[in-house]
């Protein structure tokens, strides 16, 4: 058992998406896109938790791990912490919580993030990208982070807020978040025990829990943004991205 560790939530019931890790691209599942990313990362052990049979079947194909899950969790957060708890026994010192719906993520950037948690600076680090073009900015299922200050190579900078309408237009440090989070292991302990907040509930993100409880999050820059797969429309633009 290593001391960081990759889990992927995954599920088939995605009320936009139906079946949205089993999904082909490239004639290969989206899935297993974002399973042979974080292996190559080579930062630790990866595991895909789902409450799916078939998730769990193909997983078991390609001789993975994928461990069975509640399927009555809220979050992936909440998916991830049981493989924490009760298959790793709480023992890996990183936890990254990889989006199962990002098959074009760099497997450097995972590492990237790594690495920065290995400085303890912070509670949670994730990543963001600039937005490509106006109406990527202006579609509201693409996340947004504001930061304290500008993003650049190779730095990690404050979080500020998480929102998907533009309600921070007049903020110049607003970036595409990417769902991708890590963890320290105190900071996982602690996040599960806090009540879900207001602002998580009405915008739909689970990371202003941490942060309406105080809780550090940096932003490190990528130039690399993948891309996360939520509409049919999404996924054809993948498609054509990663032929």
């Amino acid at each position: 058992m290593t001391d960081n560790v990759i889990i992927i939530p995954a599920r088939l019931e995605a009320k936009r998406l139906p079946n949205k890790p089993l999904k082909k691209i490239n004639n290969k599942e989206m899935i297993l896109h974002v399973y042979e990313a974080a292996k190559k990362a080579n930062i630790g052990e990866v595991i895909v938790a789902s409450p799916n049979e078939e998730i769990r079947d193909l997983i078991s194909s390609i001789n993975g791990i994928c461990i069975k899950t509640r399927p009555e969790h809220k979050t992936g957060t909440d998916r991830i912490f049981e493989v924490f708890n009760n298959f790793l026994k709480r023992k890996s010192e990183i936890i990254i919580n990889l989006q199962g719906d990002m098959p074009n993520i760099d497997p450097s950037d995972i590492k990237m993030l790594s690495n920065y948690m290995k400085e303890k600076l912070c509670d949670i680090a994730t990543l963001a990208s600039n937005f490509q073009d106006e109406s990527e900015f202006k579609n509201i299922n693409n996340v947004k982070v504001l930061t304290k200050d500008a993003l650049s190579d190779g730095q990690f900078k404050i979080a500020v807020d998480f929102f998907r309408n533009n309600i921070a237009l007049k903020n110049r440090y607003i970036y595409h978040h990417i769902g991708i989070y890590a963890f320290t292991k105190e900071a996982l302990l602690r996040y599960v025990r806090l009540e879900r907040t207001k602002k998580e509930l009405e915008r739909n993100l689970e990371q202003l829990r941490a942060l309406e409880n105080n809780m550090k999050i940096h932003i490190g820059y990528t130039a690399s943004p993948p891309l996360s797969i939520d509409t049919e429309e999404d996924l054809k633009n993948i498609q054509g991205l990663m032929k």
